[in-house]
């Protein structure tokens, strides 16, 4: 329960209630609620309550005012509302960031939901595994069967949790999802129950790598079957298909019959595709990988443990890694001993040596509490809870660990490391590196591998692992503590970001601005398209649209520049921001660039507020009394003494 949990709940109570709300977005200072009646809404008892400046309506939009902290106050909200899909910063655009960027977002959102269980079931297994070792009870023993399915549950069953949590990412009903997921772990389609049951009636793609026996089709159309069990890729792809399925009928099916119409032609249209198309193609992609392994290891061994070492947990990650699971079990029933899969080995140790860093470098207290489960099950073999909880998201830590992981996979490509029988996970595997013949220097390999990786994972977190690329829950807040304990300096000044013609706020037509509910300050009206820092300072916001921006200034003042009135409603268009958050910046460095031909032709007014958002901290506040005013001129200057008669 977070700080604002209390708030959130007060203002779900006064707009009418969670059933009333249709849509909530946020901006830089206020939540966006789309409400089914306004009339619902308590305006007076919403502005009366502490936590909130006032009220506005605007645009066919609710607004309830927060100021700075809008985005915590947000967070608190949205569980409490009974929305389809998950809301946004308004006014950010679909795809704002990078391809990689989006990527990792998707799936670190679709993951994030299931970290703590996916930890605790891969300790579990891990656990049973040592107690097995031990000799504390047999892998036959009721126990063992138990321990082990509460362990594997989610493993197993993966498409099905994905399948809940990709819905709710992509905007669709979870419940449809779940379906999905369900469906695509249905025994009888299974790959390996229709293999066991009889011959396939013909094979398809013959002579080439994706060769693939079909055992059913569906009315006439062939169905490659696969084993979706414990994959991680098709069943995104079919919950992603099926949102875009349940949007379409949603907005072309009458109301009447909505309820169980749309959820049924989403799951009879999806799921066909999903296994007829999407699972295929992601297990064409495993297959081609594999075979591009074997390629490189004919032609260097060390480089293709170094390829694989390095690639790993990126194939984890889209659960490609299952393409090397044949080869792998050929090779030990061939050959009896597998040599191309096994530099993935590296990877398990250099995860633990990079959570290891991260646990002894991050001040963040929420990194430290996921690191000890997380290291655990990695020393164990299971590493998913690790790469989608910790890695992943900071980004950093995951390139260190594919690198660590590459160079113990080269290791391990360069002294034809093998494994003589399949089974175990993590440090558990090592029995089964012990070569058959009494030659101890297969698993002498093994150890010596081990350690280079978890050193290697470890050292390079050590140095290159850095506060800033850690920023989670406890760094932000320690960050806004360090800000909120920071005094405005005694006649602290500020400059014009801006140039031309200066207003009172009184006259911006918006109520947060205009009664001084966000703060001192003035408006200007500006005659050139850029934002320039009115002291040296800190970034401490940068809205994806980029039509406003927080400062923290050196001198104690912070600082709110908002570009034009419902500027947000243009989705970035018009807008260049050139820093980011957290960012240092110095008197007059250009900040923001925007079109004001554009955002006059769209029928918003350019007049943009520039605001001390902790200016209740000062007695008084003195303001330019010019009347036209460049940039870099004086604007504002705090009095000798703060509102508590503290010197600074």
């Amino acid at each position: 329960m977070g700080q604002y949990h209390d708030l959130a709940q007060e203002i779900v109570k006064n707009v009418g209630g969670s059933d009333n709300v249709t849509g909530l977005v946020h901006c830089i200072t206020r939540l966006r609620f789309s409400l089914k009646d306004e009339s619902k809404a308590k305006d007076q008892v919403l502005k009366d309550m502490d936590g909130i400046v006032t009220v506005m309506k605007s645009g066919g939009q609710y607004q309830v005012v927060i100021g700075n902290h809008v985005a915590d106050v947000f967070e608190e909200v949205m569980p409490l509302l009974n929305l389809a899909g998950s809301s946004k910063e308004e006014g950010q655009p679909e795809n704002p960031k990078k391809l990689l960027d989006r990527m990792i977002d998707t799936v670190s959102g679709i993951f994030q939901p299931i970290l703590g269980i996916m930890a605790a079931c891969g300790m579990l297994k891990g656990l049973n595994t040592l107690f097995i070792t031990l000799g504390w009870y047999s892998a036959t023993s009721g126990g063992s069967l138990i321990i082990n399915a509460a362990g594997d549950a989610l493993f197993t069953f993966m498409p099905l949790f994905l399948g809940y949590t990709a819905a709710k990412k992509f905007g669709s009903k979870p419940m449809i999802g779940l379906v999905m997921g369900a469906a695509m772990c249905y025994p009888a389609i299974q790959a390996s129950t229709l293999a066991a049951a009889g011959k396939p009636l013909y094979t398809i793609l013959s002579g080439t790598m994706f060769a693939s026996p079909v055992y059913m089709d569906f009315f006439g159309i062939p169905v490659i079957s696969i084993d979706y069990t414990g994959t991680v890729i098709p069943v995104i792809l079919a919950v992603w298909f099926a949102s875009k399925c349940e949007h379409f009928f949603s907005k072309r099916i009458p109301d009447l019959v909505k309820f169980f119409f749309v959820p049924m032609l989403t799951v009879l249209i999806s799921l066909p595709v999903a296994l007829i198309v999407l699972g295929p193609i992601a297990s064409f992609g495993s297959n081609l990988i594999s075979q591009l392994t074997l390629a490189i290891r004919d032609f260097s061994p060390l480089l293709a443990g170094a390829v694989v070492g390095a690639t790993w947990q990126i194939l984890v990650i889209f659960g490609m890694h299952w393409g090397f699971i044949p080869v792998y079990i050929n090779n030990i029933q061939t050959l009896k001993y597998d040599n191309v899969m096994m530099p993935f080995f590296a990877c398990t140790f250099a995860t633990a040596g990079v959570i290891l860093g991260m646990f002894i470098k991050s001040p963040d207290k929420k990194i430290k509490e996921m690191s000890i489960p997380n290291f655990i099950s990695a020393i164990f073999g299971v590493t998913e809870p690790a790469i989608y909880g910790l890695l992943l998201p900071k980004k950093v830590p995951f390139i260190l660990s594919c690198i660590a992981g590459g160079i113990g996979g080269a290791f391990y490509g360069f002294f034809n490391f093998r494994k003589f029988q399949m089974g175990g996970m993590g440090v558990f595997e090592l029995p089964n590196m012990i070569d058959p013949s009494g030659d101890a220097t297969n698993i002498i390999v093994a150890i010596v591998g081990i350690l280079i990786s978890m050193a290697l994972g470890l050292i390079l977190t050590l140095i290159f692992y850095k506060e800033k690329e850690a920023v989670g829950d406890g760094a932000a807040e320690k960050a806004k503590t360090k800000t909120e304990q920071k005094s405005i300096q005694p006649e602290a000044e500020a400059f014009s970001p801006l140039a031309g013609q200066v207003l009172a706020l009184s006259e911006v037509e918006d109520a947060a601005f205009s009664l001084g509910a966000l703060g001192q300050g003035v408006a200007i009206l500006p005659e050139e398209g850029a934002v320039y820092a009115p002291a040296d300072g800190q970034v401490s916001v940068v809205f994806p649209t980029g039509h406003a921006l927080g400062l923290v200034l050196d001198n104690g003042m912070e600082v709110l520049i908002h570009v034009g009135m419902d500027t947000v409603q243009l989705e970035g268009k018009g807008f260049k921001t050139l820093v980011k958050a957290e960012e240092r910046v110095h008197k007059g460095q250009k900040l923001v660039e925007f079109d004001r031909d554009l955002i006059s032709a769209a029928g918003y007014p350019l007049v943009t507020p520039v605001v001390v958002t902790n200016s209740a901290d000062l007695s008084s506040l003195e303001l330019t009394q010019a009347r036209k005013i460049q940039v870099g001129d004086f604007l504002f200057k705090t009095s000798k003494e703060n509102k508590g008669g503290e010197n600074a």
